[in-house]
């Protein structure tokens, strides 16, 4: 399923990762902690995220997790990434990232080892 994951989402998905499983009620108290948000808002992201398949809820007590892992979420908001801005090259955006960049033989010596386990 494809679907635009936003900042707000992110957020809830950062408290879950770093929490475990919460009830609405601990993640609205951290969220007003992190962000400065309402319950309101809290509980209006949560419902996003619970309709998009990231978080589950269950009964009783309002309890969330998230289903979505952090990498899962790096990999598909990077793979979004590279599509839209370097038209699915990731040569490209590497190049980009690397613009003006110095590296030192060790950072070098890394990247080849990535880039060999990757054949």
């Amino acid at each position: 399923m494809e679907y635009k994951i936003f900042d707000s989402e992110l957020k809830i998905l950062d408290i879950l990762w770093d929490g475990g499983e919460l009830t609405a009620k601990e993640v609205a108290l951290r969220a007003a902690s992190l962000a400065g948000w309402s319950k309101t808002t809290t509980y209006t992201v949560l419902k996003k995220c619970v309709e998009k398949g990231l978080v589950e809820r269950t009964e009783p007590g309002f309890r969330c997790r998230a289903l979505a892992s952090r990498e899962d979420v790096r990999r598909r908001e990077t793979r979004g990434l590279i599509d839209r801005m370097y038209g699915g090259s990731p040569d490209l955006l590497v190049a980009s990232l690397l613009d003006g960049k110095t590296l030192s033989g060790e950072e070098i010596a890394r990247l080849r080892r990535m880039v060999e386990e990757m054949k």
